[in-house]
């Protein structure tokens, strides 16, 4: 079987690449220098000439909160226009299986959580993220309209919950909650600081996964694709504040100092917990412990900063 991976040099795309499962498969990832997602001529060329069994659309211009608000048109537009053409590339080559991988933040703002497939398009989006979001969502629509048009198309979405682990972005300034924490901690380890400031009062709620389970879990459906939903989440089914990740990552690098908080700093969505019902039904199960990821990714981190 032969599988793409777009974004195969990114965090998803580089944890599906290195599981264990990914031997059993022919697995083309081409780099940005190779194909660049954003030509739709190059793209639809590509599928056509290597005609894949399964893509997995895994690339995507992605940040934190700082990076959402600071380029909101770049968000929108790079991942509605690689989404675009990865999808409507597929489908013209005739590619019959295709797995998207979509992002909690297309839930509504004030959905009720856990957030329910659904619900999906049923109210506003969170602000500090709607470009980004709303690229998503476009994108999930498409492959279910080529799915009602044609069933024998069978391009499906998975939403995760938030995602750390290997192969993440470190930067405070571009990376999501837990690697800047792990970074702004480490570095306070090392200099000796006794405060760290948290975005907020820290009392919001949020639900990350390991990668490698995500990467698990793609595996899985790849053996049952025809059975997996046309939208699911992909989660753990439980939360924990903001305070909570910190005092975890804190106690796993040791760092006996306090917290201030930063109140003039957005804090995002309330709460954002997904779902895990259509999962369950589906049979898979998450894999890695909040502290055992939060391990993990720090010893990467080790490793990547002293190269």
């Amino acid at each position: 079987m032969k599988i793409v991976i777009t974004g195969g040099s990114g965090m998803v795309g580089r944890n599906i690449r290195e599981h264990h499962r990914a031997h059993d498969y022919e697995i083309l990832s081409p780099s940005r220098k190779e194909l660049d997602l954003l030509d739709e001529d190059a793209v639809k060329a590509f599928f056509h000439r290597t005609r894949p069994d399964l893509v997995i659309h895994a690339a995507g211009t992605v940040g934190g909160i700082q990076a959402n608000i600071a380029a909101p048109v770049r968000f929108l537009t790079d991942n509605l226009r690689m989404g675009l053409n990865v999808i409507m590339g597929a489908r013209s080559a005739e590619v019959r299986n295709l797995l998207n991988i979509g992002s909690s933040c297309m839930y509504p703002c004030n959905a009720e959580n856990p957030l329910r497939e659904e619900t999906i398009l049923s109210g506003e989006l969170e602000p500090t993220n709607e470009g980004y979001a709303i690229a998503k969502l476009a994108c999930a629509r498409l492959c279910s309209y080529i799915h009602s048009e044609d069933s024998g198309f069978l391009y499906k979405t998975i939403i995760p919950c938030n995602l750390y682990g290997r192969h993440d972005k470190f930067d405070p300034e571009k990376s999501h909650m837990i690697p800047a924490v792990i970074r702004k901690i480490a570095d306070a380890v090392e200099s000796g600081s006794e405060i760290v400031s948290i975005w907020g009062d820290g009392k919001t709620r949020r639900e990350f996964m390991y990668a490698g389970d995500l990467a698990d879990f793609v595996f899985f459906a790849t053996d049952r694709f025809s059975e997996l939903p046309q939208y699911l989440n992909v989660g753990i089914g439980r939360d924990y504040t903001i305070n909570e990740y910190y005092s975890e990552i804190a106690e796993v690098l040791g760092f006996t100092g306090s917290f201030s908080h930063d109140l003039s700093k957005p804090s995002g969505m309330s709460q954002k917990l997904v779902d895990i019902n259509r999962l369950d039904k589906f049979g898979w199960h998450v894999k890695t412990q909040l502290r055992d990821g939060i391990s993990l990714t720090y010893n990467f981190y080790k490793g990547e900063a002293g190269k």
